[in-house]
């Protein structure tokens, strides 16, 4: 884990000023010559710049991003709790966590902080920008900020805009933390109790009925409680909060809201996609419901050099982490066609 201080004035989009932003991030492997090899890649909502960590079978030694080959960068979002500059950061101007007055951010002004690490690392040029679910909203963008520096893209569960039903779960996991009776309490506890909530809210999207029933119906026919299912995701619940903070997945999802390639551009979504100069591939999993194939149709049908995979899946959203293996397979025979430029 490495750090970067940005040691001035970070304006975000809504006006607002930050005095300085710090980003977290990891690099793997090394930089070739010519800067031909860099795998930029954009993590998700609850995820943190480790992506060998949370991304394994896909990225790491001996699997297909593998740092004996690539230049792999991975930065930590703004707003998030794993050391990037968020709530739990020390506002300068009172010497005490920020808490609830960090200030709202988009998936832009993620981006933003993604391209002042990109230019502290020297990095010309980006052969491969990758993301998933909330990685792909931060990739897509900085493919449209970036035209001349992302050579090439890969996007999967993910899409052009937040939907009505995306914003519609992350309103109702909101309100799950901001029932909770230490909400706004300043301490890195508070809302806890709400987290675990909306956490349960959130597996409800990233899974599907299929799978639950498939992997948590309860054999005991004579049981009238303490079910399977309601332990899995009271378990789910539990094990975000133990490690994730109540104040970021508010911020962040309110950032997710946001995500719209078309706001400040003129409006038009299919035309801005139209734009993208990138060779794209795009995956969609089949049994995904948060952002389903849809979505990643839509991408297809506008963004002119791009190829699309659909990948069988029973684990609906979390299949983008799950599936590496089918994954591989459709984006390592993407990278052999379209070569090194």
């Amino acid at each position: 884990m490495e750090y970067f201080e940005h040691r001035q004035a970070f304006e975000l989009e809504n006006g607002q000023i930050l005095p300085s932003i710090r980003i977290v991030y990891h690099i793997y492997g090394k930089l070739s010559a010519n800067q031909d090899n860099v795998v930029w890649i954009c993590h998700a909502l609850t995820a943190n710049s480790d992506v060998a960590d949370w991304w394994p079978g896909l990225v790491g030694s001996g699997h297909l991003i593998n740092p004996e080959k690539y230049f792999i960068v991975c930065a930590n979002i703004l707003g998030s709790c794993y050391g990037s500059s968020g709530p739990l950061t020390i506002n300068e101007q009172n010497q005490k966590p920020y808490y609830g007055s960090f200030p709202t951010i988009t998936i832009r002004d993620m981006v933003k902080a993604h391209i002042l690490l990109r230019q502290h690392l020297g990095i010309q040029k980006i052969h491969l920008l990758m993301g998933g679910s909330m990685g792909g909203y931060q990739a897509l963008e900085w493919a449209i900020m970036e035209k001349n520096i992302i050579k090439n893209l890969f996007l999967i569960a993910t899409s052009a805009t937040e939907s009505a039903w995306g914003i519609s779960i992350h309103t109702a996991q909101r309100l799950a933390i901001e029932t909770d009776n230490t909400w706004k309490d300043n301490t890195p506890d508070a809302g806890k109790n709400g987290l675990k909530a909306a956490r349960a809210i959130g597996v409800l999207s990233y899974r599907n009925y299929g799978i639950l029933v498939k992997k948590q119906t309860e054999p005991d026919v004579n049981k009238i409680d303490n079910y399977k299912a309601s332990s899995y995701v009271i378990y789910q619940g539990e094990k975000l909060a133990k490690r994730f903070n109540a104040y970021s997945y508010w911020l962040l999802t309110k950032a997710m809201d946001s995500h719209h390639i078309a706001r400040g551009r003129g409006g038009n979504t299919e035309k801005i996609l139209e734009s993208l100069p990138q060779k794209t591939l795009i995956i969609g999993i089949n049994s995904d419901i948060l952002c389903p194939l849809i979505e990643q149709h839509f991408l297809a049908n506008h963004i002119p050099h791009s190829s699309f995979a659909e990948i069988d899946s029973a684990y609906g959203h979390d299949g983008f982490m799950v599936e590496t293996e089918k994954i591989s397979d459709v984006l390592g025979k993407w990278i052999q066609g379209i070569g090194k430029e």
